[in-house]
C-alpha cells in the first residue's frame, strides 16, 4: 500500500500566504527595479547621444568615451540648423516626459536628486526654445568667433585619435561658421537684428583672430600649440616622426584654406545685415523680451526668486556694502589717497604658482581635502590676438575622468599682478573652479553618480561659488599682507573687496534696469553719474557690454548671494553643529545644481551631528 502524502488545511493555508508574500514582494522589487532601469536607460541614452551630436564638447567632457560605452562616433562640430533645433527641442520633451513618469521614491537618494534637477533643467530649456531668436552666439564680448580658437588651441592629443578627430573638426569650422551666419540672418528676418556697432566689433575680431600674415609666419598659436601636443605623442611611440609631419601639414593647410576663409566669409556676411538705425537696446526693448529675461535669468543663475525679491535683495547687499566701505574710510581715513593705487610690485609674491601654493595652505582648514591629492594646475598667458576679446581670465574644465592636469589661462591686458592676481588665482584655481570641479568630478563618479549630470550646467552654481572664494580670497591677501607688515596695504585689500561687491551689486542691478525695465542709455548714464562715473566712453562701454550678455553679472552675484541665503539656512538648521568646512561640503558634495533645489536638499538632510559625514578637521584634538 502506498504511502500517502498528505496536508493539513494549516499546510495548504501557510503555503498560500508564502506564495502570496512572495509574489508580492516580487512585484515590488520589480516596481522599484522598473523605475531604476528606467532611469539609468534615460540617462543613458541623454547622455551618450549629447556626446555623439558634439566631438568638441565630448572632448572637454570625457578622457576616455569607450569606458563610457561610447565607442561609436563621426567627429562633428555642432552647427546650427533650424530644423535640428525643432527636432532637439522634440528631442527634450520626451526626454522630460521619461522622467517625470519615474517615481522618484523608488530611487536612489542621488539619483532622486538628480532627476529632480533634470526635470527643472529640461523645463526650463523648453521654456527657453520659445524664443529662438533671442540669443547672441556672435556676442562680441563671449562670442564663438573668439571661443572656438581657445577650445582648438587646448584640445589635448592623449591618442592618434584624438589628433585625427581635430583634424576633423577643423576641417568643419567654414560649415559652423556659415551656420552661425545663417542663424543671424534668420534672426534679422525675424525682425531681431543685432546692433550694427556689435556686428563691427564682431567683424574685427575676425579679421584680427586668425591672419595670413601670422599663418605664413608659422607663427599662430594654433600652429605652435599644435606642434607642442604632438610631442607626447611622438614621445610615446604613439605616432612616428613621418606621421607628426603630415599632421602638421594637415594643420596648416586647414587653416590657410578652411578657417582663415571661415572668419573672412562670416565676417563679410556680417557687413551686409549692419543696418547703422539698430542701435543697442536691453532685452526689454524686444517683444516678449521681457518674458525671454525671466526665463533666461533661472537658466543663467539657477535661482528661482521673483525678479523684484531680486532687486530688494541685490539693493540690501548695496546699501551694507556702503555702509562698510563709510566705516573704513571713517576709521582709517589714509586708504583714500592710496585707494584704487595697488602696486603689483609690493605685492608679496610675484608668481602665479606661489599665489596658488599660499592659496592652498590658506584655506586648508575651511575645505575638505581633494580626494587622491591635489590637481596639477599650468597657467598660460593667453594669446595676444585674443586679449581684447577675452575675460580677464579663465578655467578650462578638466574630463570628468582626468583631472590630474588643468588650465588656467590669464588674460596679461586685463590682469596685471599683484592683489588682482591673487584673487583671480582663487577664482580660478584654488579654492575656486578648479578646486570645485576636480573635488565633484573624484568625489561623485567613482562612487557612481551619472555621467548625464555633466550635462546640467548652473551659471550660479559655479560662478557664485567662484566669486564667493574670491572673496574669501581678499581676507587671505590681508593676512598675507600683515605677515609682510604691510597693515596698510592689508586694508586696502578690504576696501577693494567691499568695493568689488557694490559694484558688482550696482552692476546686477543695472542689468534688470536694462533688461527687464526697458532702461536707455541716457537713464543709465545718469544713474552711473551719480556714484561718481564721469567717463563717458566707460559708462557707454559697460552699457554696451550688459547689453550684449545679459543676466551675466546676475550670474556671478545672484549665485553669490544665494550661497550666503544658502549659509544661513544651513546655521539655523544646524545651530551649534554648524562650521563652514561643513557648509562648504555640503555645497560640494552636492555637485552642480539650482538654488531651489539645494534649499530644499538642505531642509531634508540630517544635520551634521547626527550623519557619519566627513570629519571636521577643526574638532580634531
Amino acid at each position: 500500500m502506498k504511502k500517502q502524502s498528505r496536508f493539513s488545511p494549516r499546510q495548504l493555508v501557510f503555503g498560500a500566504v508564502f506564495l502570496l508574500i512572495f509574489t508580492g514582494m516580487t512585484f515590488f522589487l520589480f516596481a522599484y527595479k522598473r523605475d531604476e532601469k528606467r532611469f539609468a536607460n534615460v540617462t543613458s541614452q541623454l547622455f551618450t547621444e549629447q556626446m555623439q551630436a558634439n566631438t568638441l564638447n565630448m572632448h572637454y567632457t570625457l578622457a576616455d568615451p569607450e569606458a563610457f560605452g561610447i565607442y561609436d562616433y563621426t567627429p562633428t562640430l555642432a552647427c546650427y540648423r533650424s530644423e535640428a533645433s525643432l527636432r532637439s527641442q522634440a528631442g527634450t520633451e520626451n526626454a522630460l516626459a521619461a522622467l517625470q513618469a519615474i517615481h522618484t521614491e523608488k530611487l536612489s537618494e542621488s539619483d532622486a536628486y538628480l532627476c529632480r534637477l533634470l526635470i527643472r533643467s529640461l523645463t526650463n530649456s523648453l521654456e527657453l526654445s520659445a524664443f529662438p531668436y533671442y540669443s547672441e552666439p556672435l556676442s562680441p564680448s563671449s562670442g564663438a568667433q573668439s571661443q572656438l580658437p581657445i577650445l582648438l588651441a587646448e584640445y589635448t592629443f592623449r591618442s592618434k585619435k584624438d589628433v585625427e578627430d581635430y583634424l576633423a573638426l577643423l576641417d568643419q569650422t567654414d560649415e559652423y561658421f556659415a551656420s552661425l551666419l545663417t542663424y543671424q540672418q534668420e534672426k534679422t528676418a525675424a525682425g531681431l537684428p543685432t546692433p550694427a556697432s556689435f556686428l563691427k566689433k564682431v567683424r574685427e575680431q575676425c579679421d584680427t583672430i586668425v591672419t595670413k600674415e601670422s599663418l605664413e609666419e608659422g607663427s599662430h598659436f594654433l600652429q605652435t600649440t599644435f606642434q607642442e601636443r604632438l610631442e607626447p605623442l611622438l614621445k610615446s611611440g604613439e605616432i612616428t616622426p613621418a606621421q607628426a609631419r603630415s599632421y602638421a601639414e594637415q594643420n596648416d593647410r586647414l587653416l590657410k584654406t578652411v578657417l582663415l576663409p571661415a572668419y573672412g566669409t562670416l565676417g563679410d556676411g556680417l557687413l551686409v545685415l549692419e543696418d547703422e538705425s539698430v542701435l543697442p537696446c536691453g532685452l526689454a526693448g524686444l517683444p516678449d523680451g521681457k518674458a525671454y529675461y525671466e526665463k533666461l535669468l533661472v537658466s543663467q543663475t539657477g535661482s528661482y526668486r521673483p525678479i523684484d525679491e531680486i532687486q530688494e535683495l541685490l539693493s540690501r547687499r548695496f546699501s551694507d556694502e556702503y555702509d562698510q566701505i563709510s566705516r573704513l574710510l571713517a576709521s582709517h581715513p589714509e586708504l583714500a589717497g592710496s585707494y584704487g593705487r595697488e602696486n603689483g610690485e609690493a605685492f608679496p609674491y610675484k608668481d602665479a604658482a606661489q599665489m596658488l601654493l599660499d592659496l592652498q595652505k590658506r584655506m586648508g582648514e575651511s575645505f575638505p581635502a581633494l580626494p587622491d591629492g591635489t590637481a596639477q594646475a599650468a597657467v598660460k598667458a593667453l594669446s595676444s590676438s585674443l586679449e581684447p576679446y577675452c575675460a580677464p581670465a579663465f578655467y578650462l574644465t578638466a574630463p570628468l575622468d582626468d583631472t590630474s592636469s588643468n588650465t588656467i589661462y590669464i588674460n596679461q591686458q586685463k590682469t596685471p599682478g599683484g592683489l588682482d592676481l591673487y584673487t583671480t588665482l582663487a577664482h580660478e584655481g584654488y579654492p575656486g573652479h578648479l578646486y570645485q570641479t576636480v573635488y565633484y568630478n573624484r568625489l561623485a563618479y567613482p562612487t557612481g553618480e551619472r555621467p548625464v549630470r555633466e550635462l546640467l550646467w548652473y551659471g550660479g552654481y559655479q560662478e557664485g561659488w567662484a566669486l564667493y572664494v574670491e572673496f574669501l580670497s581678499y581676507d587671505y591677501a590681508s593676512l598675507l599682507l600683515q605677515e609682510y607688515g604691510q597693515d596698510t596695504a592689508a586694508l586696502s585689500a578690504q576696501l577693494e573687496k567691499h568695493n568689488r561687491s557694490l559694484q558688482l551689486s550696482l552692476y546686477s542691478l543695472l542689468d534688470i534696469l536694462i533688461h527687464y525695465e526697458g532702461a536707455s542709455y541716457s537713464q543709465i548714464a545718469k544713474v552711473l553719474e551719480n556714484f561718481g562715473y564721469e567717463d563717458a566712453s566707460a559708462v557707454r562701454s559697460l552699457y554696451n557690454y550688459i547689453v550684449q550678455e545679459p543676466c551675466n553679472y546676475l550670474k556671478y552675484y545672484l549665485g553669490y548671494l544665494e550661497i550666503l541665503s544658502l549659509q544661513d539656512t544651513a546655521r539655523q538648521l544646524w545651530r551649534e553643529a554648524y562650521t563652514d568646512y561643513r557648509f562648504h561640503c555640503f555645497y560640494l558634495d552636492s555637485g552642480p545644481s539650482d538654488f531651489l533645489s539645494l534649499q530644499e536638499r538642505l531642509r531634508d538632510s540630517v544635520p551634521p551631528s547626527d550623519s557619519q559625514g566627513t570629519p571636521d578637521p577643526t574638532e580634531v584634538s
